[in-house]
């Protein structure tokens, strides 16, 4: 059964990484194996320690404690990724402060990823993408570890997923896929998320 939580979590971790490479499909945005390969260690190794944090929080509490609490912060983040989707969003300001590019504005503008226009990800900008997507699922990583996910296996399955979904998100963006149904991810994210959390909280 702790298959189908592995699976359930890997998808969710890795929907930020299809929809970030579906727009880098449909900006002919170039992007090679090896930097697909850099960014899956990179979330793998992201979901390796966070994983190992909540492995270490998890030792204060009994089992079923602990399998109980890891499975309510996991429906709080699936929430927290529902609210994205549905909050109204705000009005663009035109300031120079906003036009500078971070790890937030990444996830949100993915194609600022591409910090020197050059049409291609290298691997300074793929570390630092990586490294956002990382910190976007710290705290789902946190919690399934601590509601008893196995932190191999789901490293594993995290870094397989990431690779076919970078290489399908590419291809499927490089077909004209509309950008808009990107933004439905924070509600598939977050529903996979929420279920995730009630399926922990049940076996």
């Amino acid at each position: 059964m702790y298959l189908i939580s592995v699976l359930l979590f890997a998808l969710s971790a890795n929907l930020d990484n299809f929809t970030v490479a579906i727009t880098f499909g449909m900006r002919k945005i170039k992007m090679n194996y090896f930097i697909n390969f850099l960014i899956a260690v990179i979330t793998g190794a992201g979901t390796f320690f966070s994983m190992w944090i909540g492995k270490m929080i998890g030792r204060f509490f009994p089992v079923s404690v602990s399998n109980t609490l890891g499975s309510v912060i996991l429906i709080l983040i699936g929430l927290w990724f529902l609210k994205d989707f549905f909050k109204k969003p705000k009005e663009p300001q035109q300031s120079r402060q906003d036009e500078k590019v971070n790890l937030n504005t990444m996830l949100k503008d993915p194609e600022k990823a591409d910090m020197d226009s050059s049409g291609t990800i290298d691997v300074r900008e793929s570390a630092i993408l990586a490294l956002a997507l990382t910190i976007n699922n710290f705290g789902m990583g946190v919690g399934a570890s601590i509601s008893g996910l196995n932190i191999c296996a789901t490293t594993v399955f995290t870094f397989l997923i990431s690779m076919v979904s970078i290489t399908l998100g590419y291809r499927v963006g490089k077909g004209f896929i509309p950008e808009s149904l990107c933004r439905f991810v924070p509600l598939i994210s977050g529903g996979i998320v929420i279920a995730l959390g009630i399926f922990e909280m049940l076996i």
